[in-house]
């Protein structure tokens, strides 16, 4: 009898050893890299590309995931801070009305949307940590309005910009990228695309997910009426003080290389909300204002 529980004993110590390598194995695949086709094939149906219209009825896009719940899209503020009405389209052709922001922040650049509808089984996997420097990061959205297109590369390093963490990018990122998820090697949303340097070549930021986390995913959302009864107010310009991507595009094209086209242009922009960067050698300041 000694000798049989014995064996009974060392039985259930050799299932013990072996239900926890299987647990080892099942979590190892769970959290194993993706190829990149796999990768995009799982976060596809979650990207959305943003057709915007602005109060001056002047159109543009932008992208955006869905995250969090069925009817919400995560994306960069300043793709939708002067819009006056705002529709996602996704890969497969689906289009879906965008009824307003739940919440904002302009200093970090993010907006969380309410759609018009829920989607189901199309949310992407969110993942809350920031990621090492030197990881391996996918950039999913429209560059220049090429949509759903996919590109790769590096987080080069985790800064603070204007006293916001964000995530420097070897990934090429270009207008219409703004909003779009940037995603980890398991194609789990790490962060959303922000800005890029336009005097340098994959030089790149996003703003990391778990800055999404200050905002409040509770509350009724404004609708791009109200939001725009708020524009022009201090309110609204604090709010708006950290949108690159209006400087991004104007400083990108050949025309704006001298002050007097970049006077040109604001006069193409009145009664518009406009922001600049003033890069020094020592600091960054960014102005925001109503051109009148």
């Amino acid at each position: 009898m000694p000798g049989r529980k014995l064996g009974v004993v060392k039985l259930h110590r050799i299932l013990g050893v072996g239900l926890w390598l299987l647990s080892v194995v099942a979590s190892e695949r769970l959290h194993a890299a993706l190829s990149p086709e796999k990768l995009y094939q799982k976060a596809l149906p979650s990207v959305m590309l943003l057709e915007v219209e602005n109060q001056s009825g002047e159109r543009f896009v932008g992208s955006a995931v869905l995250a969090h719940a069925n009817d919400v899209a995560l994306t960069a503020w300043h793709v939708v801070a002067d819009a006056r009405s705002v529709w996602a389209v996704f890969a497969d052709g689906q289009r879906v009305k965008v009824i307003g922001c739940i919440d904002h922040s302009g200093g970090r650049d993010l907006a969380i949307l309410k759609l018009e509808k829920g989607l189901p089984r199309r949310l992407a996997a969110l993942c809350r940590e920031l990621q090492p420097v030197a990881a391996r990061a996918y950039v999913i959205g429209a560059p220049k309005g090429f949509d759903f297109s996919i590109s790769d590369g590096l987080i080069s390093q985790i800064r603070s910009v204007n006293g916001v963490v964000q995530y420097q990018l070897s990934c090429p990122i270009s207008p219409g990228n703004s909003g779009g998820p940037i995603l980890n090697s398991r194609g789990e949303v790490i962060g959303i695309a922000a800005w890029t340097k336009s005097d340098a070549q994959n030089v790149s930021f996003g703003i990391p997910t778990c800055e999404f986390m200050r905002l409040n995913f509770s509350q009724q959302p404004r609708t791009w009426k109200e939001l725009a009864s708020m524009a022009g107010t201090a309110e609204s310009a604090k709010q708006s003080e950290f949108c690159h991507s209006t400087v991004t595009e104007s400083v990108d094209a050949p025309e704006a290389k001298s002050f007097a086209a970049f006077k040109k242009r604001l006069s193409e922009s009145v009664d518009q909300s406009v922001t600049v960067v003033l890069e020094e050698k020592t600091r960054t300041n960014t102005f925001t204002f109503i051109v009148r």
